[in-house]
């Protein structure tokens, strides 16, 4: 990030929501050859929340999570400039950011979809407060959302234990340069490896009859787990470091890493790696299990309520998944 902004950005308040229903390791060992010992020791999961009945999507959760952010701080949603939905299961492919614009009653806001699967929050906060800090807008609405389960192959172990559905939303405001708490970003991208986690569209083999056309649909998550492992545990330290040391911090100096909760495992490992206590480590993953873009906002939000979170605290926040993308952002905590 260059140190030459107009004016400073930090996160306002925050808000989350998940469904009521949830789905313990038990209840799918009832389906699948698996117990509550193995799903637990291999990710840290013990129960995961998912949407269940008709019509219910990405959106309703991303409508209550961003209400419960504006609620925080009496904001009127009118004045709301941007709302960044950052999502990889819209109920709409043409995007989905439009319908939370309408129902939380945000007229005024430009909308959009961002869609970089578990490291979709930490962009969405990169790209929100660029508008911020060259002056664009005031005020961004910033909400990771989304409902894997309805992505999930629920006869594949490897990976229907793993997901589950929430949402995390964010007030981004531009502020004094001095009081700026967005300090530092660093992003990366390596498409050779889009493969290792996908949601894949797949074209029929027989072409329309007429016109040569060749339709298809989307399959279920498909992930190499060893894979993306390997690549968490290499590559997001590396963005930590290089983040912290653009601003001169050390490791010691943090107060909390935040990490995309996507495997108790990747956690560990990645705090072991920068020498970073495990007290520090801010997870919820036992209770939601990944839920990819919304994993870092509703954390972050659970633990603010929990009083974790002081005011200055130094947090290391780092998004990684499909893409393979993966991203860091420091923030200082301001309010």
């Amino acid at each position: 990030m260059k140190s030459s902004i107009m004016q400073g950005a930090l996160i306002l308040s925050t808000g989350s929501a998940v469904p009521d229903s949830s789905i313990s390791n038990q209840k799918i060992s009832q389906i699948l050859e698996t117990s509550d010992e193995w799903i637990v020791t291999r990710t840290g999961i013990k129960e995961r929340r998912v949407l269940t009945g008709m019509n219910k999507s990405v959106i309703d959760l991303a409508i209550l999570a961003a209400i419960r952010a504006l609620k925080k701080v009496s904001m009127d949603p009118l004045d709301i400039d941007l709302i960044i939905l950052a999502t990889s299961s819209p109920n709409d492919l043409f995007g989905s950011a439009s319908q939370l614009q309408a129902q939380i009653g945000a007229y005024n806001a430009v909308a959009f979809d961002l869609t970089a699967a578990c490291s979709g929050f930490v962009l969405g906060i990169v790209t929100a407060s660029q508008f911020v800090q060259n002056g664009s807008y005031d005020n961004i609405l910033v909400v990771g959302a989304d409902a894997l389960s309805k992505w999930s192959d629920w006869s594949d172990r490897s990976t229907c234990i793993l997901f589950g559905d929430g949402a995390g939303a964010v007030i981004i405001q531009a502020c004094s340069k001095k009081d700026n708490g967005v300090l530092a970003f660093q992003l990366n991208t390596d498409g050779k490896y889009c493969k290792q986690l996908s949601i894949a569209y797949q074209e029929e083999v027989h072409p329309h009859p007429v016109l040569n056309l060749f339709q298809g649909s989307f399959k279920y998550i498909e992930m190499n787990g060893k894979e993306v492992y390997k690549f968490a545990v290499s590559k997001v330290p590396l963005s930590i470091l290089q983040c912290l040391n653009s601003l001169n911090i050390q490791t010691q100096d943090i107060d909390w890493l935040l990490l995309h909760q996507a495997n108790e495992r990747i956690l560990n490992a990645v705090a072991d790696r920068l020498s970073i206590n495990s007290n520090k480590i801010i997870s919820n993953l036992s209770k939601y299990g990944n839920t990819s873009a919304a994993s870092i906002p509703l954390a972050l939000d659970e633990a603010l309520q929990e009083n974790k979170i002081k005011k200055n605290d130094i947090i290391v926040i780092s998004g990684f998944g499909a893409g393979l993308t993966w991203g860091t952002v420091i923030i200082q905590w301001k309010c």
